[in-house]
């Protein structure tokens, strides 16, 4: 059983992680003639930095990760030095709340912060009335083009991951380090300066990484924002446009080359420092702070997550808009696009797309995930670390990157069309879905078999049963909640999956939710904005309500997913 359980993970991972990857590089590097023949070029790249909008793009995409990674580290350090170090009234409600800009991509969050924030949008329209300004010259919160728009709604998106990220490195940090710097004269800054953050460095890194990366290669918030001049969406563009594919190649390559150098840079300048001289489990001493402090605390994490959910109020607003035109504040709401949701064509059917996609991929997880942790934590094998890193390579890989390897990799004809995405791409969703979320329930299945004694398992050998039945009436039901916990999740980030979802879902009867999203906001209708909000709306509840389930059955573990 292990061999075939082996054998089908290698074909399953060569096709649909290594082939993509493999081809994407030979469309980069080799222009193939009419005949078929290949030549080896480096002129795809060259067109990358001569072409003017090509090159545009690629600083803009450079400069839109480096401004998110730069204010969300601003943001997230002192935030997880409050939470980690000091008890202040309100300390245990704010923490939870500090996840909850991550149940609305920020591809959706757009949609609502265009009128909070546009030229003629309530801010403006509120400090106009208070005589703050003028509104022949309204200030332009999100920028003339909308790269400071973009460049907001990443940091007040992915701040919670880098949150949690340093929070557990602090966390991780001895004590009596600290004591002992202090004992010596160091002042509080200095104390932070030359203990805390060397110490921390690794958490640092691995969010600073994980929010470049993301930053980098979002596709769904420059569409929105009508910002073009970005390497996501050149790469979407490529994906539609057959004469720019070979470009399209050469972009995809270029941000794998990006994120490899992060990567190694973390594991160079991260992994490698502080780390080693806190000893976990014996962490810093909570201070409590004055009540006048206190009180400050917790106004000023108030303040900001109230600013870090605005694009969420501005979305459920717009819902609920019927009339909502130079004004503060709606001047009439109703229901009505929540009925519209599921009546119009093109919103209802990628409701019941994404349901039927998510759920599929889902459950493809589950077993995928648990035959992985099985074989992690309880079988011994040559290449067991090769299995390990395939299974959390996508944690690493870009959806944008395997969305256009798998496009170009199976753009087959005659009997294989059905897989060919420009046909029906039900099936490489399924599975880019799948792949995408394999790490979560992995881990979640990991923990669940690192936690149940194998002796357990032993014992029921001993006593004659066989593999499948102690794995049915033992191990099965001890790691049930983490398997379950892992499942909701994985079904309720898919639900909301961006670029694999614009990227091979080309037709509007195959869309998920947000692919219909896309399609409704391109359409010339005064009412899109609200129907594209109502449907948002749903499916932020949807995630939301995954994410509250998953936290209950798994407890403090759910932030590990994010720290990942």
């Amino acid at each position: 059983m292990k061999q075939i359980s082996l054998l089908f993970l290698a074909l399953f991972f060569g096709a649909f992680l290594v082939y993509p990857l493999v081809g994407l590089l030979s469309g980069a590097f080799f222009l193939i003639d009419e005949n078929g023949h290949r030549t080896f070029t480096l002129g795809f790249f060259r067109l990358l930095l001569e072409n003017r909008l090509y090159r545009v793009s690629v600083i803009n995409s450079f400069e839109i990760a480096v401004l998110s990674t730069f204010f969300t580290a601003l943001v997230s350090i002192p935030l997880a030095v409050v939470f980690t170090r000091y008890r202040f009234p309100g300390r245990n409600l704010w923490r939870p709340a500090l996840l909850a800009p991550l149940i609305l991509p920020p591809f959706m969050g757009a949609l609502g912060i265009k009128h909070l924030f546009a030229r003629y949008g309530a801010l403006n329209l509120l400090l106009a009335k208070l005589g703050v300004l003028s509104l022949a010259h309204p200030v332009d919160w999100l920028g003339a083009s909308g790269f400071a728009g973009i460049v907001i709604l990443e940091v007040l998106h992915l701040f919670p991951i880098f949150f949690l990220s340093v929070s557990a490195a602090l966390g991780n940090i001895d004590g009596s380090l600290l004591d002992a710097a202090a004992n010596l004269g160091a002042s509080t800054w200095r104390r932070f300066v030359t203990v805390t953050l060397p110490l921390a460095r690794p958490g640092i890194f691995a969010g600073a990484s994980i929010v470049f990366i993301s930053a980098f290669t979002d596709l769904g918030t420059p569409l929105i924002l009508n910002f073009s001049t970005t390497i996501p969406t050149q790469i979407f563009n490529a994906s539609v446009d057959a004469n720019s594919e070979q470009i399209g190649y050469a972009f995809v390559v270029a941000t794998l080359a990006l994120v490899l150098i992060f990567f190694l840079l973390v594991r160079r300048f991260g992994e490698g420092l502080g780390g080693g001289m806190g000893r976990v489990g014996q962490g810093q001493a909570e201070e409590l702070l004055s009540p006048v402090s206190g009180l400050c605390v917790t106004a000023a994490v108030g303040a900001f997550l109230l600013l870090a959910i605005l694009p969420h109020i501005g979305v459920i607003m717009s819902s609920f808009a019927e009339r909502w035109f130079f004004t503060i504040l709606p001047t009439k709401v109703s229901t009505e696009f929540y009925r519209e949701v599921f009546s119009n064509s093109v919103t209802s059917v990628s409701i019941t797309n994404s349901l039927f996609y998510s759920g599929l991929s889902a459950a493809v997880d589950l077993v995928l995930g648990l035959v992985i942790a099985h074989l992690l934590a309880r079988e011994v094998f040559p290449g067991k670390s090769v299995l390990d890193a395939l299974a959390m390579l996508p944690l690493a890989l870009p959806g944008l990157v395997l969305a256009f390897g798998l496009l170009m990799s199976y753009n087959l004809h005659g009997a294989w069309a059905w897989i060919n995405p420009r046909n029906n791409p039900t099936f490489l969703l399924v599975v880019s879905y799948a792949l995408r979320r394999l790490p979560y329930i992995v881990r979640a299945a990991y923990a669940g078999y690192q936690q149940t004694s194998v002796t357990l398992e032993e014992a029921s050998y001993n006593l004659g049963a066989g593999r499948w039945r102690t794995f049915r009436q033992i191990t099965l039901p001890l790691i049930a909640p983490s398997l379950i916990a892992g499942t909701i999740l994985t079904f309720c980030f898919a639900m909301l999956e961006v670029s694999d979802s614009l990227i091979l879902a080309m037709e509007s009867r195959f869309a998920p939710i947000t692919r219909g999203i896309y399609e409704v906001m391109g359409r010339p209708s005064p009412d899109s904005a609200g129907l594209a909000c109502a449907l948002g709306v749903l499916a932020m509840g949807l995630l939301g309500g995954g994410l509250w389930l998953g936290s209950r059955l798994m407890g403090q573990r759910l932030g590990g997913f994010f720290r990942a």
